[in-house]
């Protein structure tokens, strides 16, 4: 395999350069292609010629993009429509990320790839036109969504991962509040790059959930974390709505991953078995 891989710097893209090794062509972030100009990312492709091209680029702000719903669209759609594009005038297959942020929250329970989506915020709204866009170009792809993504580092446009950003407040003696009445499968960034580049080899085309097995609230999460890294800290629970955030989220976005698992694929361990390494660091400074 020669692979691509855009958005290089974030906490999934680096997880697929120490994955893919010596199969890695090519890899950058926002320095070195901007994802939004269509004729940077055919010429970028055209160099490099890959046969994969992983696309983990994202807008994740997921309150920002209620105020900048443009500059959403631009990177979480227009770009991956741009990179399907481009990958099909080269013969390559595109993998694109998106989210369980596509549904509503309301189905009572796991939402498989069958399940109609329907975003709530504009965050959703981008990324459910990326996959349509993505689709729509006509070339080979597949559509990876996913849940509550952490990894080593963090996010850099959040500011690292949020159990590094619990364990941190913790040790500075922070409070901490943190949401109880909404539900997702934490996913570890090491485990969905690798499931990720699984689907590759088995020749997957199409949509796929991939997430690690089992689910929580954001309170039991960061109680989880604070267990694993060896610190005592009271977690206040508090409600979605106590917050008053401004884009609204669903209560309840847990993937089914039966379409993943049915390709025989090794399944992803449990969140809290995943844990230990999405904290890296945090737990190292103990």
């Amino acid at each position: 395999m020669r692979a691509l891989v855009a958005g290089s710097a974030g906490q999934l893209g680096r997880e697929l350069l120490a994955a893919l090794g010596g199969e890695l062509a090519w890899s950058g972030d926002q320095a070195e292609i901007d994802v939004t100009d269509g004729a940077a990312v055919a010429a970028l492709l055209d160099s490099v010629r890959p046969d994969v091209v992983f696309n983990a680029t994202a807008w994740n702000r997921v309150d920002a993009a209620e105020a900048e719903p443009a500059a959403a669209f631009a990177v979480n759609a227009a770009a991956p429509h741009f990179l399907a594009r481009a990958a099909l005038d080269v013969g390559a297959r595109l993998v694109h990320f998106s989210t369980d942020y596509v549904f509503d929250g309301t189905a009572g329970r796991p939402y498989t790839e069958d399940d109609a989506p329907r975003p709530l915020g504009a965050y959703g709204a981008s990324k459910l036109a990326g996959e349509r866009l993505v689709a729509a170009a006509g070339g080979e792809h597949l559509i990876v969504r996913t849940s509550g993504l952490l990894g080593r580092g963090g996010s850099e446009q959040k500011g690292g991962s949020f159990v590094e950003r619990i364990v941190q407040r913790a040790r500075a003696g922070e409070p901490l509040r943190v949401v109880a009445d909404q539900f997702f499968a934490p996913t570890c960034a090491a485990d969905l790059a690798a499931a990720s580049i699984a689907l590759v080899r088995a020749s997957a085309r199409g949509l796929f959930h991939v997430a690690n097995d089992g689910s929580c609230s954001w309170h039991e999460l960061a109680r989880a974390a604070l267990s694993v890294a060896g610190v005592t800290a009271v977690v206040e629970p508090i409600a979605l709505a106590d917050l008053a955030l401004p884009a609204p989220r669903p209560r309840s976005s847990v993937l089914a991953c039966g379409r993943y698992r049915a390709l025989g694929l090794p399944p992803l361990r449990h969140w809290r078995d995943a844990l230990p390494d999405c904290l890296g660091s945090a737990v190292r400074a103990i």
